[in-house]
């Protein structure tokens, strides 16, 4: 056979091959608002990026019939490419073959290209549109999703992790996403769940739909499943290009740099953002919008644990990690859910080497039984766990109150941050000013003529003595209490002089978080 015929054989076999589950497929899979996994892999990577490998594994299921059937590339395209020039591997199902369902070669094809990954120290980016375990073949399938848990957690801070949900995710093909750093949506698309709604129906009585039981909202806004959403395929995609600007391809590695860029200070001015009253809130990410590069920040979990905002921002043309309370919601206060967003962000920052600015202003930890009841104590302590452990330079800048557990916990000098600035408006105490006296001050108050006189003379003697930074500052506890225009500089210099710094923990196989 010549070698015009063999090449004619091999177009041939990748026409078809690259078919997926056929034409009728395809148009059901558009029908439904969704791109084909060809389509998101290509509108995903630079243009002509994408190279292709595995085309022809082809599936190992012998019973129920499946000796009888094709499927191409047995339901997962799997390959390499880039993004904006960072090299990527990446892996999509293919929901017209077989439902996109994970078999055996299914499953060697995605684990391959995660060892590729790994070997090749790049991201791994993969898009999820799956039924699930495919049935037919077995214990072979659960296998398949134990060999890539297993990659996962392997992966962990040392490769960029990336999940994309752009369909069904059910049963067991949730957990690897949850073991990835991030996880995206897109409205009305994205289902993911560990039982569905009939399931449910069956097992315990309750009817819901598969988008209120576990839609892209509810995982944005509720379970915190979910990193980034999006509103259509095509913005989610652009939201991908932007987190791979700002993280880097390993952990040997750091975050490209950016030519640096002056805040948009005409805009964002932070003597006119911060109140002069102190019970007043405000939005935090004004304050980082003030002091970063061009005034841009990517928010991560956006619409999850709002007291906290956490994101990707640069200074000076460096990827740079915020971590900030965000006042405008519950005060800015520590509770379970902030915690965990907070300490998983913090973690990733320190794993892939970006630098960690902490903006304070909180009253502490959230008070209550539905909080105690939800392990606030654990989940709490995970954020003391993640900072005290993070080596990564660490500044922070305390804007107005830092009260009790929640100003150790928030990056304090007592948990190694390198630098601690305080704003003249910054009250570092136990508690609240209001609470402290009537503690401290009951006698005082309660035997007074006019006790109510008594205990507001008593709040100011309180707000005098602590709700300032100097008492921290004479104890070396704050480093510098600056003017909040001073800010930018400060932090700026922090960061530069922290970049080389050299900091061991002890030798060890791994701490023990409060998971």
């Amino acid at each position: 056979m010549s070698l015009k015929t063999k090449t004619s054989d091999l177009k041939k076999r990748m026409q078809e091959a690259v078919q997926g589950g056929g034409s009728q497929a395809i148009e059901k899979q558009k029908a439904g608002g969704k791109l084909t996994a060809r389509e998101r892999i290509l509108s995903l990577l630079d243009k002509e990026s994408f190279h292709e490998y595995d085309l022809f594994v082809e599936h190992a299921g012998r019973d129920f019939e499946m000796d009888k059937k094709y499927l191409p590339g047995d339901g997962v395209i799997t390959g390499t490419g880039t993004i904006q020039g960072h090299p990527v591997c990446i892996y999509a199902q293919d929901f017209t073959v077989a439902g996109g369902s994970l078999g055996y070669m299914h499953a060697k094809k995605i684990a391959k290209i995660m060892d590729h990954a790994m070997k090749l120290k790049v991201p791994i980016i993969g898009i999820n549109d799956s039924g699930g375990a495919r049935i037919q073949e077995g214990v072979n399938s659960l296998a398949g999703y134990g060999e890539i848990f297993f990659r996962n957690t392997q992966a962990s801070g040392y490769i960029p992790q990336i999940s994309v949900i752009l369909g069904p995710c059910a049963g067991g093909a949730v957990y690897s996403p949850a073991l990835t750093d991030f996880v995206f949506v897109v409205d009305k698309i994205s289902k993911m769940f560990i039982t569905g709604p009939e399931v449910i129906k069956t097992v315990i009585g309750e009817e819901i739909s598969m988008e209120d039981l576990g839609g892209a909202k509810v995982h944005a806004s509720i379970t915190g499943n979910a990193h980034f959403y999006a509103e259509s395929e095509q913005m989610c995609f652009e939201q991908i290009k932007e987190l791979v600007s700002y993280i880097p391809w390993n952990n040997t590695k750091t975050a490209d740099p950016y030519p640096p860029k002056n805040p948009r200070s005409r805009t964002y001015k932070i003597n006119e953002i911060f109140p002069t009253n102190p019970k007043q809130p405000y939005d935090v990410r004004n304050i980082i919008m003030a002091i970063c590069d061009d005034s841009k920040f990517f928010e991560v979990q956006e619409r999850w644990a709002a007291n906290i905002v956490i994101g990707f921002a640069r200074m000076n043309g460096q990827t740079v990690g915020f971590v900030a309370n965000q006042p405008l919601v519950l005060a800015g206060v520590l509770d379970v859910d902030s915690s965990d967003k907070a300490a998983r962000f913090i973690r990733f920052c320190d794993a892939f080497n970006i630098p960690l600015v902490t903006l304070v202003d909180l009253p502490g930890y959230l008070p209550g039984i539905d909080q105690e009841h939800a392990g606030v104590i654990r989940h709490g302590a995970k954020v003391l766990y993640a900072y005290s452990e993070a080596t990564v330079p660490k500044a922070t800048v305390i804007l107005r109150k830092a009260y009790g557990g929640g100003y150790i916990a928030m990056c304090s000098n007592h948990l190694r941050a390198d630098f601690v600035f305080a704003w003249p408006t910054a009250e570092i105490a136990v508690m609240g000013p209001e609470g402290a006296a009537n503690i401290i001050f009951r006698k005082e108050i309660t035997t007074a003529e006019n006790p109510e006189e008594m205990r507001k003379l008593k709040i100011k003697e309180y707000k005098d003595k602590f709700a300032n930074p100097y008492v921290a500052a004479a104890y070396g506890y704050v480093d510098a209490v600056i003017e909040p225009a001073d800010t930018r500089k400060f932090v700026l210099h922090a960061l530069e002089i922290s970049k080389n710094k050299d900091v061991k923990n002890p030798v060890k196989k791994h701490g023990i978080p409060p998971f």
